[in-house]
């Protein structure tokens, strides 16, 4: 184990806000109702670059910032290139669009057949159902929509996912996604979800959220008994770096599990956040000790005003290399690209087959190792053998 991957070494505290009653602090709703949203809100807590004050005067009109308290204790105020600080503070990289970026990068409005739902696989779909977060990551794909900064105007409609869903019976998966699920009450998850249940073409649902990340005081004894009710249901949470792996996060995460969630966690390749080998390494073993599966690590997908962040990805090719033979298998994610456009996930692997012919593989190991698998079997093997010839040595 990588000595920073140690229990005790998790961050957790109240931090700025030490002298608030604990209470108030472990309430979700105060976690919102006391996010930074402004810049001078942050100016009175950190000393701003420059870079990053251009940034959030244009945050109102492209994404908003917000905070929480919680996830704002992680960034180290006295370094302009903490990890957590480029992931939610603005830069003014996000008023620079590049030839390549677009609005939707993964294609989603064009395979949206009702407002709030996209069906781009044939037995499944994406259900939004909310266009907020409980704080802003700056890469957002769905920046055009959530905040509602850029006057994108949505307002979800159950009801009308709900009938499309119904009408289609070759839908066995639904995923919860928005803006984040897990911020509607209790109420209406609660409805939403028994409504779902209801479907029966519908096999499971997943949530992907990342209110336990940013507000994992959003994960309640109530909220574990509304998806224990309603299962089968699996998350997937985003973490993108080790520092993100509190206590308060470990705990959600168990709360959940305990619910009977089973949780994977998509991470985001981002540049100066998570693009080498030491920091994923950390990372995917603290997840594992939080009993969340690394599942993906995406491509930042080319999102207007994104450049200063994306990472390049012969880096993730080089972290999963990496990581392939020097940790457990349940550790490694599969790199993926969004293909631009809505092509759907693409998953990105490095090259271990040297050569296919018509007798073999030929394949090298995690330290380039060659070896050998026949593709057909010897004339040996073809020969029928003798039943007495099959039984066990025991018999």
């Amino acid at each position: 184990m990588h000595p920073n991957d140690s229990l005790k070494n998790w961050h957790e505290g109240q931090g700025l806000w030490a002298d608030l009653d604990s209470k108030d602090w472990n309430n979700w709703k105060w976690q919102l109702g006391n996010r930074i949203v402004k810049l001078e809100q942050l100016e009175e807590r950190m000393t701003l670059s420059e870079d990053e004050r251009v940034g959030c005067l244009f945050a109102k009109d492209k994404l908003a910032l917000a905070i929480t308290p919680y996830f704002f204790n992680l960034i180290d105020r006295e370094d302009p290139n903490c990890p957590i600080r480029r992931q939610v503070i603005p830069r003014s990289g996000e008023t620079q669009i590049s030839p390549e970026e677009m609005l939707d990068p993964v294609g989603e409005e064009n395979t949206k057949p009702v407002d709030g739902i996209v069906h781009r696989y044939p037995d499944r779909v994406l259900f939004l159902v909310t266009d907020r977060c409980a704080a802003y990551c700056r890469y957002c794909t769905r920046s055009r929509l959530v905040s509602n900064a850029q006057d994108y105007n949505f307002h979800p409609e159950f009801e009308n996912g709900l009938k499309y869903i119904r009408r289609h019976s070759e839908i066995r998966d639904v995923l919860l996604s928005g803006g984040d699920p897990l911020l509607l009450s209790d109420r209406k998850l609660d409805y939403l979800l028994g409504e779902l249940c209801k479907i029966p073409h519908l096999e499971f649902i997943r949530i992907g959220s990342r209110i336990p990340v940013f507000l994992p005081q959003r994960i309640t004894p109530e909220l574990g008994e509304i998806l224990k009710k309603h299962g089968p249901i699996w998350m997937s949470i985003h973490v993108n770096h080790p520092r993100e792996c509190t206590h308060a996060l470990r705990e959600a995460c168990e709360r959940l599990t305990y619910s009977g969630v089973p949780i994977g966690n998509q991470s985001v390749l981002l540049r100066g956040v998570n693009d080498d080998t030491t920091t994923m390494r950390s990372l995917v073993h603290r997840l594992l000790m939080m009993r969340v599966r690394p599942y993906y690590l995406y491509q930042c997908d080319l999102i207007t005003g994104s450049a200063h962040l994306r990472a390049d990805p012969r880096k993730g090719i080089e972290i999963i290399r990496n990581l392939r033979g020097h940790t457990t298998g349940y550790s490694i994610p599969q790199f993926v690209i969004d293909a631009p456009g809505g092509g759907g996930k693409i998953p990105i692997n490095p090259e271990y087959i040297k050569e296919v012919t018509d007798e073999a593989i030929i394949m090298r190991n995690f330290s380039g190792d060659e070896y050998t698998y026949p593709l057909n079997p010897s004339e040996a093997a073809k020969k029928p053998k003798n039943p007495k010839e099959l039984e066990p040595v025991w018999a």
